[in-house]
């Protein structure tokens, strides 16, 4: 939404909902209305005796409850410096809530397609409050966007004994519930839900997918460059331990609420950030994957991810899954200096690559492997978290409608279609702040169009506009502005680490 004292003078939206009515505010497209209802709690603050608790419904009110400035995050400041989406933090207690964009808010007859998304942020931060999530070029063409917030790092996803696991995806879960309940009011229709998200966002949609308790909350799904948590119950008991450890606190409920939550996210940080040098780090990531997110806990997620989506789960639910192509190859890049005599073989050797994957894996990346180590080194950091899942997936679902994309576009700043670099084309929000900062001057807004256009597709009628994978298997469609639009073999770079 944009700025407040431009907005046409209307009579701002009302919307009653089970918990008590709601007053929201209208866009400044006249030729596309759209009204957006921010920081509504789905449920109560997750602070005192709630605080590491699975959601407690929201109590109810009595007042028109106003919900036009965003609601109080769970992500707090220092942790929110880094990111390449601006997404603030708000302050304040009440943070499980959503933000709706709606282009018919209280027709209740109007029955539009849903689109609900999860922002990421590594499971760790992030925030509903950007400005590149505003749902009104969903809401122009026809779809009511739910955008949800939910706990982060350990508060989220530790493990804590006396306390419920993957509080963090139960946030998901209620705030589905919330839109099973309450979206007809906004003008959706419960029945022709999409849930969606990026990065950890993307990995939170695929666990949802592959969830037995989660089927029955939404139809199809759209993951953009997912990273997937599959925390195991060793990794969590670890990781918690340590955290206890820096804390001087006992490894239980009572232990870890006795520290202030921003003390408890330092010392978060300081776990993950263990391994020292830059190139350890990244073997650890890549050996272990990230420290929080979603576990496999034994109650909610039995087994892995593309486990439960091999066995069948969410087979009968659409997905559209894809990647950059060099999601953190900028991050190598700032090493190439160092790394320009250091042969390829030998930095993936000391990546934990073993010889005959070394082999096939320069062979299928000789173009990326001429740039340099440094682009070949991002390419793989890329590939082992991000884009061989997305082949490892699609393969996984065998028949079920499945769709896979590339986007290649290279940002004009950073050189490299890097990391969140698709999401402002995929909102179609290229005007807003700091968009230019990650995508450079003069974004093309052809490219916003296909790949905004392909979602919304999607989210209306089950089909983004290319040849599935499912049917064809490694078809993939190519965002850029030049080249082919679909390739036969898109993700063909990354056979050998599968």
């Amino acid at each position: 939404m944009t700025n407040p004292a431009s907005r046409p003078a209307r009579e701002a939206p009302v919307v009653d909902t089970t918990a008590g009515a709601v007053r929201g505010l209208w866009g400044d497209n006249p030729e596309a209305p759209s009204a957006a209802f921010l920081g509504i709690p789905f449920a109560q603050p997750p602070t005192g005796e709630l605080r590491f608790a699975a959601p407690v419904p929201v109590e109810p009110w009595t007042a028109i409850r106003d919900a036009t400035s965003f609601g109080a995050t769970p992500q707090r400041g220092p942790v929110a410096e880094v990111t390449l989406i601006p997404e603030p933090s708000v302050p304040g207690d009440s943070t499980l809530n959503v933000n709706v964009f709606t282009p018919r808010p209280g027709d209740t007859a109007a029955r539009l397609p849903v689109l609900v998304y999860i922002h990421g942020g590594g499971y760790v931060s992030g925030s509903p409050a950007s400005p590149w999530y505003d749902g009104e070029s969903f809401a122009r063409d026809g779809v009511v966007t739910v955008v949800v917030s939910y706990r982060l790092g350990f508060d989220g996803f530790g493990l804590i004994d006396g306390a419920p696991s993957n509080r963090g995806v139960r946030d998901w879960l209620a705030a589905l519930e919330w839109v099973q309940r309450e979206i007809t009011a906004f003008g959706g229709d419960p029945d022709a839900v999409t849930i969606a998200g990026q990065s950890a966002g993307g990995g939170a949609v695929l666990t949802l997918l592959g969830m037995p308790a989660a089927q029955h909350l939404f139809q199809r799904v759209w993951a953009l460059s997912p990273a997937l948590g599959d925390v195991s119950l060793a990794r969590a008991e670890n990781v918690a331990a340590q955290l206890a450890e820096l804390a001087g606190v006992p490894a239980t409920r009572d232990g870890f609420a006795s520290l202030d939550p921003d003390v408890l996210i330092g010392l978060q940080q300081e776990v993950s950030e263990r391994g020292g040098a830059r190139l350890s780090s990244i073997r650890g990531l890549l050996a272990d994957g990230l420290p929080w997110g979603p576990m496999i806990d034994g109650d909610l997620l039995l087994t892995t991810t593309p486990e439960s989506i091999a066995s069948g789960v969410g087979a009968d639910k659409a997905l559209v899954i894809g990647s950059t192509d060099d999601e953190f190859t900028m991050i190598t890049d700032d090493a190439r200096t160092k790394l320009r005599f250091v042969p390829a073989a030998v930095a993936l050797g000391a990546l934990g690559m073993d010889r005959h994957t070394r082999r096939g894996y320069l062979a299928d990346n000789a173009e990326q492997h001429r740039l340099g180590t440094a682009a070949l080194l991002g390419r793989y950091v890329s590939d082992t978290v991000f884009r061989r899942g997305v082949a490892r997936i699609a393969a996984a679902r065998a028949a079920a409608p499945t769709w896979a994309y590339r986007f290649s576009w290279a940002s004009t700043r950073i050189g490299w279609a890097c990391h969140c670099i698709d999401v402002p084309f995929w909102f179609d929000v290229l005007d807003r702040d700091r968009v230019d900062a990650l995508t450079g001057e003069s974004p093309p807004p052809s490219l916003a169009h296909a790949l905004h256009g392909a979602a919304s597709s999607f989210v209306r009628a089950g089909d983004p506009g290319w040849a599935s994978w499912s049917e064809e298997p490694g078809r993939t469609r190519v965002f850029d502005i030049t080249g082919p639009e679909t390739i036969a073999d898109g993700y063909a770079s990354v056979r050998a680490l599968l």
